[in-house]
């Protein structure tokens, strides 16, 4: 896909409900993200309070509801060799297209309020465990792998399928890192409303060297601002506003009532018929 729809833009999907509206939004693809995903499951930060079994339910559930490609966020794989490996084969399982995970060991600071990951120095062991996370052969897997950049030039086993690059603070860092990736696919991640790396459209970034980007914020941020602003208006007495909301019918078209009811009709007659 990002040969052929670069810049890839993926928007992150926290439930099924807004897996299936980025598809029918016309993405081609979108992204399973941690920090969308724990705020719908359990209205948490993602600091590591959920875990690989928790996560893997969750993404089961979402992939349930939506055709496109996905890429899902593995976050470090959760262990050694060992538990990469799971990782890899359990996503495998419910249809990832492509895994993100992290080379180092993240430590999330909540001092002074922070969201910031602190991640330790790559250890000598990073090539093995981004080795492991990468599609095994034996298996004709098609699952691909995307990895933090901070390790690409320790690795000399066969690389990822994507690079990638986050917590950039200027135009200028976001430049010398496309320059210096220009031979790999790259990815980075936008964080709006908050994050350090500053705002370039889709174009521009691609324009860098970056062919996949990932918007972990965007719809969450704006969901949550829509559901405050019909909470308050409900406590005023107002009633839904039609340009701000769908009606019965259009979310019905979006959860495919027509679909169930049609599978009800069916099998009721042919009940009714023996």
């Amino acid at each position: 896909m990002i040969d052929h729809d670069a810049p890839l833009v993926l928007p992150s999907a926290g439930d099924a409900l807004t897996a299936r509206l980025i598809e029918r939004a016309g993405f081609p693809a979108y992204q399973i993200g941690g920090f969308a995903m724990v705020a719908a499951m359990h209205a948490v930060p993602d600091i590591d309070l959920e875990q690989f079994g928790e996560k893997h339910a969750r993404a089961r559930e979402i992939v349930e509801a939506s055709d496109l490609p996905v890429l899902i966020d593995g976050d470090d794989g959760y262990g050694d060799v060992k538990n990469v490996t799971r990782t890899v084969r359990s996503y495998e399982a419910i249809g990832a297209s492509a895994l993100f995970i992290e080379d180092q060991k993240a430590r999330r600071s909540l001092r002074r309020n922070s969201w910031s990951k602190r991640f330790a120095p790559p250890s000598r062991h990073a090539p093995t465990r981004i080795s492991s996370c990468l599609p095994a052969p034996m298996r004709g897997s098609r699952t691909g792998c995307a990895m933090r950049s901070s390790a690409a030039s320790a690795i000399s086993t066969p690389a990822p399928t994507v690079s990638t690059s986050r917590g950039r603070k200027s135009v200028e860092e976001l430049t010398q890192v496309g320059e210096a990736f220009r031979n790999v696919p790259l990815a980075t991640s936008i964080l709006e409303r908050g994050g350090k790396t500053p705002w370039q459209s889709p174009a521009e970034l691609h324009e860098m060297g970056y062919d996949m980007i990932l918007y972990p914020t965007t719809l969450l941020f704006r969901a949550v601002h829509a559901l405050q602003q019909a909470l308050d208006d409900l406590r005023q007495g107002k009633p839904l506003v039609p340009e701000a909301s769908v009606d019965l019918a259009g979310f019905g078209d979006i959860v495919r009532m027509s679909e169930w009811a049609g599978i009800e009709n069916r099998f009721m007659d042919q009940s009714h018929d023996a």
